[in-house]
Order: C-alpha cells, then structure tokens, then sequence
C-alpha cells in the first residue's frame, strides 16, 4: 500500500536469511533521445536490519545502481560485467516489524545523474546484495530550456550541455513580420532555464507589437519605419485603405513633395496672393501684396512674378520680362515685394503674381495669380507742404502740415519717417495717420529727430517731403535721477570690488579645506585608474539580482539586494554590461562610476560600488523605488484622473482628495533637484542632460539627479536631433547656444532646470508638445517661450522665464535658485495659481500706447503696421485674434505666437482695470 493506502505494484526482495546474495533486477532499453545526460529518480522502502531476527552478517541496508550504453536493445541476454556502477543506495529512513504491523509505509527518494551518454540508449540495472526491499517506482528523465518567445524571436527547445557551468548560446528567429536589431540570443542553463537574453528583433515597416506578436496596422494608421513604435495615426489629410501600411495616402487635391517624411500632413497649392498695390515714381515701380490667405499647410512660400505688356486691345499682349529689370528677380521671391526698373514711358503693363509651395508642380488645377495693371503715364501722388512743429515735450514732439492743394486720386494717408539725427544710418521708425497731423511719442528727452512725410493713395506712395528737424525738450528730474542712479552704482561697484578682494584671500587661504572639485576621468591616461581612484569595489558574493527592472544601452538593469557585514540589507539597482563587449565599451560603462563615486548629497543618485573582477560587470547604486521623474508624475495623474484620489504629503499611501499632488510637495521636489544641481554647480560638473526622465524619485518622493555620462540618445530617440558637430543633444531641454555652439555650461544647465520645473508643474507633459524640433529651435530663436501650465503659481513661471533668458550670465545661478524656493516654501501664499477670471487680483505693468505696449514685448518694429491698420489704442489691440495679426502684416510665427500671448493677458488687465471704475 502507498501512503494513500492504495494498492501499487512493487519489485521486492528480502533474502536476508541466506548469505552473498546477488540478485538482479535490469529495465528495458531507454532511447536516449535528445538527452546528453539523463537523470534516474527512485522511490522504494527498506527494512531496519536491527528489526529482523538472527539475520546479523547476512542482511544488508543498500542496494546498488548500474547502466549500460548500447546502440541496440539487447533482448534477454544480460552479462553483469558489461554494466557500470553509478552509486550505491542507501535508505535516509527505513521501517520495522511495527510499522509493517502498522502498514505505514516509509518511502525514500533518490535522485542521481548519469552522462554523459553517447550511445543511442542504455539499460539500468539494480543488484541487491543482502536487503529487505521494494522498488516502488523508477522515472528516468532529462532536462531541457523549452520553447519560448522573447523580444520578437523565437527559440526552440534546447537541451543543456552536460559540463554544468557552460551554457549553451541559441539564436532565435524573429517572429512574423518582424527583423532583426541586434542578434536575438538566449542562453540555456544546465537546469533547462533561459538565461540572459541579448538583442531584439522589432516589427517590420507596417506592424507594431502588441501582446508578443506584429500585427498589422489598421485602416487610417501607418507605421513607415521599421521599430517597437505603434502605428500613427494618419497625418491630416491622409489615409491608409489597406492593413499593414507603411505610408498614408493624400487626399484629393492634395499632396507630399519629394522630400516631405510619411509623418507630415499633405499640403496643397497655396491661393493666391492678396492686397496687391505699386507704386510708381520716374525711376521704378515698386510691387507690393500681402501673402495668400491660405499657405496650403506650408511653410516654403514664394512667389512669381510675370510681367505682360498690351497694346491698344486687350488681346495684343506680349511677354515683357527680357525688356524690364526685377530687383531681386521675377522668380523665387521669398518676400512680398518687387522692385521694376528700365519700364518704358506711356505704356501699359500688367503683373501677375504667382504664389508657390513645393506641392505645386504635383497639382494639376490651374494656379489662381493677382493682377494688377500699371499705365507708366499715371501721375502718382503728390507732395504734402511744409512740415512744422505745434508742440514738443520730453517724450513727444506733435507735427501737421498743408495738404497737397492738386490730387489726381484721393489720399488714403500719410506715413511719417523719423530717426535720431546721430543715428541716422542705424535705424528709423514710422507712423500713419489719416489726418495732416501727428504726435509722434516713446521719443528721448533733449534730441534732435529727423521727419519727413509722404502720402499714399490707389496708385502708391509718393516721395518722401524734404527732412525737417526737431528738438525734444530736457528733462532736469530724470537727469538728476541719472546721476543718482550713477553715484549708486559707482558706489556699489567699489563695494562689490572689495568683497571681492575679501573672499579672494579667503579662499586663498581656506580653499584646500572647503571646496572639492570634480575630475573628468578622460584626463586620466589610463581610465580604469580613475575607476579604482573613485569607487569601491564589491564583492559578487554579497550581491542577489532579483528581477530585471529595465534594459540600458550597455545591458540589463536589476533590482536586487546588498549585503554588508555588520549592516543591514539594502535594496540596490543594478546595471550589468552585456557579454561580447569590447574594451571601449567597458570603459564606456564605467565611466559614469567614476563620475558618481566623486559625488556625495542627498539629492544626487548614491553609488554603493563596482563590480570590475568577475563577469558580468555591475555598477551597484542606490534603489529608487518611485523610478523616473517624468513616468512618477504621469502615472500619479492617471491614478488621480480614474480615482479621484491624491498621493499624500507623508507618504505614497493614496489618499481620497480632489486633486494632484500640493503644490508645496512640487516646490519641494523641485527645491530637491536644485538642491542637487547647485552642489554638482560648486563642484564644476555640466551634467547637460537635466530632465525630469534623468531625475529619480524615491519613495519619501526625494528627488536625485541621476545618468551620469552613461545615457546616450539612441538612433530613434525621438527627442534628439544631430547638432553640427559631435553627437546628438535632446533639443527640448538644451540652451541655445549648446544646440548652437555647443557651449555647455551651468547657465545651460539652468536652462533645462526651467524645463524641468514646466515638466513637473505639467505632470509629466512633453515640452513644446508636437512641435517638431526644428520648429522648437525657431520659436525659441524668435522669444517664444512655453506659457504657464494650468494652475502653475506666477512666482514660478516668473522663475522658469528667467532661466529662460537668451544671454546666458542673466540666468540665476543655482544658488539662487534653491534660495528662491526656500522662500516661497516658508511663505506659502505668494504660491498663488495664475488667475483664470478677470475679477481675480493681478500684478500686471501697465501701458499708456500701444507704442509703449509693443516696445515692452520688443516687438517695436511692428508700430507702423498697428498705426497703418486703425489699432491706435490699447482697447482696440485687446481685441485682436491670430488673423487680424497676421493681416496687418507680422508674417513670423515666433512673432505671431509672442504679440498674441500678451495681447491676451493685455485683455484680461483691461477688462479687471474697468472693473475698478477706470478707463484705459
């Protein structure tokens, strides 16, 4: 009976009465199969000796075990001396008489290799020497890694070699509709286990991975490189008809040039161009016309221009373009405007303007042009009389003149042109109005200004009137402030000189004691030096990997455990250099130790040490349960958005609350990562990768700096762009003048601490959203800067737009920017949310003009194009949308994007300046 107390069959003996038994009991023949080497697993009872009577020198306690290899079965013959021992049995319990009595059945197990084999199969044999026994059972079985799926490839089941401490390499088949990156390896463990899994294979152009497997893309998605990317969505005016599309067809009277990516939308031809004037004087005709209303989605506008000259009928028309001159040229124009020369006298010429993108070749509808027809023996428009001061002020100088007394066409209006006499070639700026008068202000007190006017009417501009010049009169207050203000800073600079005398001899003197600075382990000759120099080798031994947390460019990162004699386990992360490495490679790896290891603060990543003498190389750093910055906070906003609930203040317990995280825990994150940038600041480290990806959040929600040299952009790193020299750089959280000239330094480095403050105050949003990179250069090029994200306090915008200054030495150091945040720590109420209604109280500088307005935004070379179109006053600006500024003539999306973002905080302070009973 078994330990069920079921019948089983058994092979028994127990001749322990009779003296030198030898009894033997052989299996059938076993194939070996696939098997190298073969376990055989026993189950059977053994009786106590001591438990049978007058048995002592006959009855034995063991049994042994035998194979034999052969290509064949043997049928019944048997020979004993062909077969070789593996081991002799013995039983760890075995039973009495009583437990016979009892029936209790004491089964033993023993399990024990035998290989290798070479032969087809093997027989096994048991001998029984003396004992009282039963063979319950007998399983003979091998080990094998089975079939599996990892990383897009296939491998088949493999049987481990028999030397347990080599493993054997397997390459896989990438999956359907998928390729190769990197060889797909794994690596079968003498236990049937895989371990290591080197390289990839990604989805084919068309495909993406979902649940282990490519599979198609769907109508109206495209994947047009191959990747483990998802398919997108068809750009705008686009669509895929059919499964697995690398690319999105156009639309209907829509297209893609030549060199447009499958990711751009189709575009079309663009209308044509608008509002088209001359202007004619006796020696050129200036063309002028305002772009098309609809660019077509593009951005390479130019235009055309073709010049036809008629005869007394309509239908003798000839080409003109050889007989005239076109300053630039007639074609390619990028700017709307044309200057003809060399025109003949009393003859009639028409212009069309053509408007181009670089679709319009590809379309077939013909091109739509403005026309406009010019008589050489028009007369233009004439002088305005003498031009006279009425008034002036410090500020202001008010000007009118006689109208001309003969017009052959009415005036639309006048222009009037003024500069400063000293710096007449630097610069000039204008004005409109209907009226024969003006008061030109935003001028300096005590100088002399240059006018001249001209007018405007259907047929164009005429000259300029002779140049009169005025005076502004002084303005003894503000002298006297100047030289007050010049006593102060005479007076302050002679202070700060000797403070700087001071701290000079000081740090002379106490230097060595109170500053470290940091090594670039590139100027060692041999880096593995700096290596030992820096970090604190470990031994494996103390090391346990427990699970793979992620995948970096060098090989796998783990999560796993420390152990330290005298101290308690600690959790740790793990990065291990992949096998088949080179040198380089290596040296490349440990670099970022050497670099950390120099490093001590609480808000930068911790190094526990190396592990450089054994494979697999490790770098072993502190466990941040929370992992990177920018997935914490978009995950917490996903938590929050489905449940309602807020991760608390003291810890990552959630909590039932409406709301995100308090905006003094964001401050306080944010006053960590400053914290931890001012003292790799004072130690003279750039580190020139600060995002919030780079940050690592523990789970007291510390945040530390983290990747230390060791990240590098990947081939499809979106967020990468190729610079002029040297590598890649991440665009959205770079100063300019790293994208441009490479000029790494702290002042960048503040840079992208302002990005990284938008990043958190946004949860985790990507920076300038879907722009492209390019278009991220250009706006920031221009003075567009991201806006305050949704609830963001002014006080902190107001610090992300001074780490966003142009001029690098006006961006806070980090020292004041950690001083900063103490400050609005200890006073919570200046975190105060931008206001979102009028009512609500704002600190916002006024303006007197528009003038003054667009002078505080320096976009002043825009004040005749307000003047010219009526927006004379701050009300009628307030009003303005995207179209109307672009109307009027500011063609630059930097420029459109900044005019439009203040016009509407403009709005919001007019409407709550009414609100307290003024009129602006």
């Amino acid at each position: 009976m078994d330990e069920h107390n079921r019948p089983i069959h058994t092979f028994q003996v127990c001749n322990v009465m009779e003296p030198n038994q030898n009894n033997w009991l052989r299996s059938n023949w076993i194939s070996r199969q696939a098997a190298q080497k073969v376990y055989v697993e026993l189950r059977f009872t053994l009786r106590d000796c001591n438990s049978i009577p007058w048995v002592s020198g006959t009855c034995k306690e063991t049994f042994n075990l035998f194979y034999h290899e052969t290509d064949e079965a043997h049928g019944v013959k048997f020979r004993p001396a062909q077969y070789t021992k593996i081991d002799t049995i013995a039983a760890d319990e075995s039973f009495t008489q009583m437990d016979l009595g009892d029936r209790i059945l004491k089964l033993n197990t023993e399990v024990r290799e035998v290989g290798p084999i070479n032969r087809k199969g093997f027989y096994l044999a048991f001998q029984d020497i003396g004992a009282c026994i039963a063979l319950v059972s007998v399983r003979v079985y091998y080990k094998k890694c089975p079939f599996t799926l990892r990383n897009l490839a296939s491998f088949p089941d493999t049987v481990p070699r028999v030397d347990s401490s080599s493993l054997v390499e397997v390459r896989g088949a990438c999956v359907d509709h998928a390729e190769e990156r990197d060889t797909p390896k794994l690596f079968c463990g003498a236990d049937g286990d895989w371990l290591v899994p080197l390289g990839r294979c990604v989805c084919s152009v068309g495909y993406e991975e979902i649940d282990g497997s490519c599979v198609a893309c769907r109508p109206g998605f495209y994947k047009a490189y191959a990747g483990n990317i998802k398919c997108s969505k068809c750009p705008p005016h686009s669509f895929s008809y059919g499964d697995a599309s690398a690319i999105c067809r156009c639309e209907k009277g829509f297209f893609r040039a030549e060199k447009d990516p499958p990711t751009m939308a189709c575009t079309r031809p663009p209308s044509p161009p608008r509002n088209l004037i001359f202007n004619l004087n006796d020696t050129c005709l200036l063309l002028e016309w305002s772009p098309p209303s609809d660019t077509g989605g593009r951005r390479d506008l130019t235009y055309n221009v073709q010049c036809k000259r008629c005869g007394p009928e309509p239908d003798h028309c000839q080409l003109c373009e050889d007989e005239l001159r076109f300053l630039p040229g007639p074609l390619g124009l990028t700017n709307a405007t044309v200057t003809v020369l060399d025109f003949s006298a009393h003859a009639n010429y028409t212009f069309e303007i053509e408007s181009l993108n670089g679709v319009s070749d590809m379309s077939s509808f013909p091109r739509q042009v403005a026309i406009i027809t010019v008589s050489t023996d028009q007369g233009g428009p004439s002088l305005v009389g003498t031009l006279k001061k009425d008034w002036a002020s410090p500020n202001s100088i008010a000007l009118s003149w006689q109208q001309p007394e003969q017009t052959t066409l009415p005036i639309i209006d006048y222009e009037v042109k003024y500069y400063e006499k000293e710096h007449e070639l630097l610069s000039y700026s204008s004005t409109r109005t209907k009226a024969p008068s003006v008061i030109v202000s935003g001028l300096k007190p005590a100088t002399w200004y240059v006018f001249s006017v001209r007018t405007r009417t259907a047929a164009g501009y005429s000259s300029y009137s002779p140049k009169y010049e005025y005076e502004t009169t002084g303005d003894s207050s503000n002298m006297a402030s100047d030289q007050g203000q010049v006593l102060v800073i005479v007076t302050a600079a002679v202070g700060g000189f000797t403070l700087l005398v001071i701290l000079t001899l000081f740090l002379l003197i106490t230097g060595s004691e109170y500053f470290t600075t940091y090594v670039d382990p590139d100027t060692y000759e041999d880096p593995t030096q700096a290596v030992h120099e820096f970090t604190k080798e470990i031994d494996p031994s103390r090391i346990r990997i427990e699970r793979v947390i992620g995948a970096g460019e060098f090989g796998e990162v783990c999560s796993g455990r420390l152990r330290t004699p005298g101290k308690k386990e600690i959790a740790v992360a793990i990065k291990t250099l992949k096998g088949g490495y080179v040198e380089r490679q290596r040296r490349d790896f440990l670099r970022e130790a050497s670099i950390m290891g120099q490093f001590d603060h609480p808000n930068i990543i911790r190094l526990e040490g190396v592990v450089t003498k054994s494979r697999p190389v490790m770098i072993v750093v502190e466990y941040m349960e929370n992992g990177s910055l920018d997935s914490f906070l978009r995950v917490s906003v996903g938590v929050l958005q489905n449940s309602g609930m807020i991760i608390s203040s003291d810890s990552l317990k959630i909590s039932q609350h409406d709301g995100h995280f308090t905006v003094i825990q964001l401050v306080g994150m944010l006053r960590g990562i400053a914290s931890g940038m001012k003292y790799l600041s004072d130690m003279g480290y750039v580190h020139r990768d600060l995002a919030a990806r780079n940050i690592l959040v523990n789970s007291n929600l510390v945040c530390k700096v983290s990747d230390f040299g060791l990240s590098r952009v990947l081939e499809d790193d979106p967020e990468a762009a190729y610079t002029t020299t040297g590598g890649k750089i991440p665009i959205r959280w770079t100063a300019p003048e790293a994208i441009s000239y490479r000029k790494f330094s702290s002042a960048s480095d503040a840079w992208s601490y302002g990005i990284v403050m938008w990043e958190v105050m946004s949860y985790g949003e990507r920076p300038y959203w879907e722009m492209s990179n390019q278009d991220v250069i250009l706006s920031i090029e221009e003075g567009y800067r991201l806006p305050a994200p949704m609830g963001c306090p002014v006080a902190l915008h107001q610090l992300m737009l001074h780490c966003w200054q142009k001029e690098r030495n006006h961006r806070p150091k980090f020292t004041d920017i950690v001083s900063f945040l103490d400050k609005l720590i200890r006073n919570p109420s200046s975190l105060l949310p931008l206001p979102e209604s009028p009512g609500e109280e704002m600190d916002y500088p006024m303006f007197i003009s528009v003038g003054d307005w667009l002078d505080s935004i320096k976009m002043s070379q825009y004040k005749s194009n307000f003047m010219a179109a009526g927006y004379n006053t701050l009300d009628s600006v307030a009003r303005m949308s995207i179209e109307d500024v672009r109307r009027i003539g500011v063609e630059l999306i930097g420029h459109q994007r900044r005019i439009i973002s203040s016009i509407q905080t403009l709005h919001l302070q007019l409407l709550h300046e009414h609100e307290k009973g003024f009129h602006v």
